[in-house]
């Protein structure tokens, strides 16, 4: 086996013990492909993640690598049968990784850190201030001196001990040849630093100890609040973890029991849930009935039924009696599991604004320290005065930091994926945001969207307790939704049995019963008396041997909250229609409920055409669906959101999914994600806007370094500020008012 030249890329020949830990910590996920999470604690800004992602796929074997800036982690996605080397890859490149260990981190040493550097920054700072108003009173010489000691005496110790957090990034940023925000924040201090030590040394009248030390104060404000934003939103998807099962007990088919932690339930495995405890995967309803706590997965806390061949969500209380379930998924492929994972793609996405901030920020540094230079150069070559230089060039290398720039996307991003979250709504992709800030086309579904998927029976014919009892009984053999409001008229009636039952898919149910014959279904299936010659499209039939008993009109029920969200979205401005593969009739009542405009029997195919034709005519559209059919309009829409109730390729499918039940989590992302939008503007304005003014002052000698600290550290503080503002109130932008007129049919697709 040859040896890797130094500063190649490591050899794979053979696994060493640290790619044992990959392997172990790794999980298999698709199509060959394994996924690894790494805990990297020293990403800081934009610039980290390019250089981490970008390090970690030139390795061969590794399919995918992103980076998340708000709980600094590396996921990667690799294949083979020895893991690249990732830990010594990204130690290579100034940031040593470990793997992450999902248990760990219940204190945040981070926060911590950065409270300390931020308590003895404030204390050093206030003291030297209170020296320096002594000395600027007009003070004798020598008691300038001694102050001016005291203050270094102050400073120093603080430089070491809070500036730290800023030495050590810009260090091992130069050491590996590239820049960050960290690295002019340093330079500048250090240099003040040093030149007013020199000063103090030989007693000059100016020493700017209280530039240096209030420069770390106030940047260290701006980075403890982006700290503990970052954090809590990492802990409100943290919390799905901390109430999730951390195991379960498995009936094996011998008869044995065994508990066994979540990760190794399979699908198929036979779950014995007692009362009290929460549904540890996706499962099915195999025995016993019992009441459910949705409030985790849904928010909704009215209890609701559980019952045989029920699917349960992972997450779920079971509240009042044990229940035996089947898996239907592990615990990765789970809903709390989907969960987490867009919590986590809507920080690692990246937007149009975000790249932008990121690009001008890794520009920032080299431009910083080239006007920097030519500021001193120019300073000398008029003045000659090599104080007055230095000074400048201090004064203009604090004053541009790019911190302000690099804050001023992320921060309203993570605020604005916590307000989403705790309105019960999941952004997948960061770029989704500002997607949806300018949408001006909202398209619903109807069937499982607009309604809720649960017809209620509005007539029926006439008939007696003991067709009903049979009506009732059949339609429990089948999960269709028209089915199962039917079997809620009897539940009185279970006791019923059947000799054998069959369902027939887009027919209906048949049973045999002795010599009987029974069927529950479409009229012109169900019957063959032609009793059903003028029964419309919304109407399920009993038939006993061939002819019809009774039949059962129904309709669906609009979700909750649909008036007011159509309302909502209307009176902002935003055009709103029904796209519905559903019959006309029934799509056209719903449409005359709500005052819109609508289109029916819409293959999938005619979903995308449509959806595409709008987009063509330079319309932003947001596609709300849950179905199979729906997920390429989804896909084809310019954002997209379903509700967890959806299909699986449906929510895979949207840009958002939102767990309750009330459509008005459609109207709350769009207000939430206008506000992000609006903040994001105002942050890049008021950034362009500080250093347009401060930069020529700063180079014409006008801003003093201490003056240039305050002022570069409250731009930070003020993006910062400015993008929590989103958690205290949604902006909303009504633009004329539509008044709602009598709904209009644009084309019944054929």
């Amino acid at each position: 086996m040859s040896c890797c030249a130094p500063g190649a890329e490591l050899c794979l020949h053979q696994a060493s013990p640290a790619d044992d830990e990959i392997l172990l910590a790794s999980r298999a996920v698709h199509d060959g492909l394994r996924q690894t999470d790494l805990s990297a604690p020293d990403i800081r800004c934009g610039g980290c993640l390019q250089q981490i992602e970008t390090a970690l796929r030139r390795l061969e074997g590794v399919a995918e690598a992103r980076a998340n800036l708000s709980n600094r982690r590396v996921r990667v996605l690799w294949r083979g049968d020895v893991p690249p080397p990732l830990i010594p890859t990204l130690r290579a490149i100034g940031y040593p990784a470990h793997v992450n260990d999902v248990d760990a981190g219940e204190r945040d040493e981070v926060r911590t850190q950065l409270l300390r550097a931020l308590a003895v920054a404030g204390f050093a700072s206030s003291n030297i201030m209170l020296l320096s108003v002594s000395v600027w009173a007009g003070a004798e010489a020598e008691t300038r001196d001694l102050f001016h000691w005291i203050s270094a005496l102050i400073a120093l110790p603080t430089l070491l001990y809070s500036g730290r957090i800023f030495l050590r990034s810009a260090w091992r940023s130069l050491k590996y040849g590239r820049t960050n925000m960290d690295v002019p924040i340093s330079i500048g201090v250090l240099l003040t630093f040093g030149m007013s030590l020199y000063e103090t040394i030989h007693h000059g009248p100016y020493a700017y100890f209280d530039a240096a030390v209030s420069l770390l104060f106030f940047l260290l404000i701006g980075r403890t609040l982006d700290h503990v934003m970052r954090e809590r939103a990492r802990q409100a998807v943290g919390g799905l973890a901390r109430f999730a099962a951390r195991g379960a007990l498995v009936l094996r088919p011998d008869g044995t029991r065994a508990y066994l932690p979540v990760d190794e339930i399979e699908p198929g495995m036979t779950i014995l849930l007692a009362a009290g405890d929460r549904v540890p995967v996706n499962a099915r309803v195999l025995k016993g009935t019992s009441e459910l706590d949705h409030s985790l997965v849904s928010g909704e806390s009215a209890p609701q039924q559980a019952f045989e061949g029920a699917e349960l969500q992972a997450g779920i209380l079971n509240l009042t009696a044990p229940l035996t379930i089947v898996a239907t998924a592990t615990a990765d492929h789970s809903f709390l599991a989907d969960m987490r994972r867009m919590m986590e793609a809507a920080e690692t996405g990246r937007s149009a604004y975000r790249r932008i901030a990121d690009r001008a920020a890794r520009l920032y540094a080299p431009l910083v320290h080239s006007v920097a230079f030519l500021s001193f150069l120019g300073w000398m070559l008029a003045t000659g005065d090599a104080h007055r230089a230095i000074t400048i060039a201090i004064a203009v290398l604090i004053v541009t930091c790019p911190c302000a720039l690099g804050l001023a996307v992320p921060m309203v991003h993570v605020v604005a994926a916590r307000r989403l979250f705790d309105q019960g709504i999941m952004i997948k992709h960061g770029s989704a945001l500002e997607r949806l800030a300018k949408i001006d086309v909202v398209i619903f579904d109807k069937t499982g969207t607009l309604t809720a998927g649960q017809p209620r029976i509005t007539a029926s014919g006439t008939t007696d307790a003991d067709t009903l009892g049979l009506a009732a009984t059949l339609a429990s053999h089948s999960r269709h939704p028209y089915a199962q409001a039917v079997a809620a008229l009897g539940p009185d009636h279970q006791q019923i049995t059947f000799d054998r039952v069959s369902e027939y898919p887009g027919k209906g149910v048949e049973a045999r019963r002795g010599g009987n014959v029974y069927r529950l279904g479409r009229p012109d299936w169900a019957a063959s008396d032609g009793e059903s010659a003028d029964i419309c499209d919304a109407t399920v039939s009993f038939a006993i041997n061939g002819v019809g008993a009774t039949h059962f009109r129904l309709d669906d029920t609009l979700r909750t909250g649909a008036p007011e969200a159509v309302a909502t979205i209307r009176q902002s401005g935003v055009l709103v229609e029904i796209l519905s593969g559903d019959r006309e009739q029934r799509v056209r009542d719903i449409a005359r409920q709500l005052g819109l405009t609508w289109k029916s029997n819409a293959r999938p195919s005619d979903k995308v055409s449509h959806v595409s034709a709008l987009k063509q005519t330079g319309k932003t559209v947001l596609m709300v669906g849950d179905g199979l059919n729906d997920a390429p309009a989804l896909r084809a829409a310019d954002v997209s959101m379903a509700p967890a109730s959806a299909s699986d390729i449906g929510r895979n499918a949207a840009d958002l999914v939102f767990l309750r039940d009330s459509l008005e989590a459609v109207p709350q992302a769009i207000a939430i994600s206008r506000a992000a939008h609006a903040l994001v503007r105002q942050n890049f304005a008021l950034a362009i806007a500080y250093n347009i003014v401060a930069i020529p002052l700063a180079v014409l000698g006008v801003v003093t370094p201490l003056l240039a600290a305050i002022a570069m550290s409250l731009s930070s503080v003020t993006v910062v500020a400015n993008a929590l503002r989103l958690d205290g109130r949604v902006q909303r932008e009504p633009r004329d008012s539509h008044r709602a007129a009598e709904p209009v049919m644009l084309g019944v697709l054929k």
